[in-house]
């Protein structure tokens, strides 16, 4: 067992079911993409796993043990909505939320001077917070969430309103802890940043799971065996018999073919008529694609 398992998860605030019988597994020391798009119920989800809020009905499993409040001191979470007091200092609101996990106060005081060290921010600890820029600020709370080294961190659309050189720096900290042995959900509605970053995801549409697996077994599984060819030189004109020409350029051509192994066959035609080959790549669908053509799929008939 991984160190998330959601089993048959439902969740309904009134009429609404904004979990709805959600199950998947989540592999020890991977980064997990939690995707969908706003309102698909993620949060919800979010709150139940780190115990905010109770399921109504199945079960959720920490580290082979069912959910149960010890878990949370091993949990990081970062909310999109920011939750930091304005008027308090830097330093000692930081002291108070690492003790609020289970640090003792040296043990506190020790892991965020490392943090302020790594950040380079050593002089914010007697700043008031609502001093800082909401960049510095997110820096703070990502500090917050991380200061007690927990197992599972979540973070929920960690790079928002962040400029490029702080979303590479939270970036490159999620890698360093992931490296470490932290796993780490991502949650987010940007498929772009998935691609990047997560090796495994699940896909929830209206409250449901619609698709679960490794990112690069999923691209694959809804590819249409497109292929482009950057090329110098004239093309033979026996290319149409092979695959199916998409789009063409002077330099470059875009083709389908009926199998992937029909790529070969191409390559190997065009050597032999001597058109010189810089790249040959093949394109495979993004996250964004697959999740259109998979909702799609899937919707309810209109009843007229």
């Amino acid at each position: 067992m991984g160190i998330l398992k959601i089993d048959d998860v439902t969740k309904t605030y009134g009429d609404y079911m904004a979990v709805n019988h959600v199950s998947f597994d989540m592999p020890e020391g991977s980064i997990f993409g939690l995707l969908g798009p706003n309102g698909a119920g993620k949060t919800s989800l979010i709150r139940i796993i780190t115990t905010i809020t109770r399921a109504d009905s199945g079960t959720v499993y920490f580290n082979g043990e069912k959910l149960n409040s010890s878990h949370p001191s091993q949990t990081g979470y970062m909310p999109e909505e920011r939750g930091l007091y304005k008027k308090m200092k830097v330093g000692d609101h930081l002291m108070y939320l690492a003790q609020l996990k289970g640090l003792s106060k040296s043990e506190a005081k020790a892991k965020i001077d490392y943090w302020f060290e790594k950040f380079e921010i050593q002089d914010w600890w007697p700043k008031k917070v609502e001093e800082l820029s909401k960049g510095m600020q997110q820096k703070i709370q990502f500090i917050s969430t991380v200061v007690h080294e927990p197992k599972l961190l979540i973070l929920d659309e960690p790079f928002s309103g962040l400029d490029p050189i702080n979303t590479n720096l939270i970036k490159d900290e999620i890698y360093e802890l992931n490296r470490k042995g932290t796993s780490i959900i991502f949650s987010t509605h940007r498929m772009e940043q998935v691609e990047e970053i997560c090796e495994y995801i699940v896909l929830i549409n209206k409250g449901k799971n619609v698709l679960e697996g490794k990112v690069k077994d999923i691209k694959n599984q809804y590819k249409d065996n497109l292929f482009k060819i950057d090329f110098r030189g004239r093309l033979p004109g026996h290319i149409s018999e092979i695959a199916n020409i998409i789009e063409q350029k002077e330099d470059s051509i875009t083709v389908k073919v009926a199998d992937e192994r029909d790529s070969n066959l191409l390559l190997q035609n065009l050597l032999k008529e001597n058109v010189f080959i810089p790249s040959f790549n093949e394109i495979l669908p993004s996250l964004n694609e697959i999740f259109i053509k998979k909702v799609e799929s899937i919707k309810e008939p209109v009843s007229v």
